[in-house]
């Protein structure tokens, strides 16, 4: 257990840019622990999810396999002169859906937007 929590916060310090802050104010100290620990929970919370259904990847595999699906805005100009912005994920790969069904997730995260301005 101990390695988890090691290997967790190695991982939080390192791939989501946890790292030292040298803060002025207590509050904002106070701020930045609260901010990782939500992280560490969150994280645990994703892996112990993934453990129960089978799925036994390291966070750093996990992180790395997800991280090709993207969403992606499309921008157009109208010959009236207003912008079109459509925003969509790009398409769920094989290696995705596991990990998507065992955190009984949907494979589109984020339904497609089109926003005329």
């Amino acid at each position: 257990m101990m390695t988890d929590i090691e290997d967790a916060f190695r991982c939080m310090k390192s791939e989501l840019g946890l790292r030292p802050v040298y803060h002025q104010k207590e509050v904002r100290c106070d701020g930045h622990i609260f901010i990782t620990l939500l992280a560490y929970h969150l994280l645990h919370t994703i892996r112990y999810k993934l453990r129960q259904k089978g799925v036994l990847f390291c966070w750093t595999t996990i992180r790395k396999q997800l991280s090709t699906q993207v969403r992606i805005t499309t921008t157009m100009k109208r010959k009236d002169g207003k912008v079109i912005r459509i925003r969509k994920s790009s398409k769920v790969e094989p290696s995705h859906q596991s990990i998507y069904d065992a955190l009984n997730l949907p494979y589109q995260p984020g339904r497609t937007l089109k926003i005329i301005s």
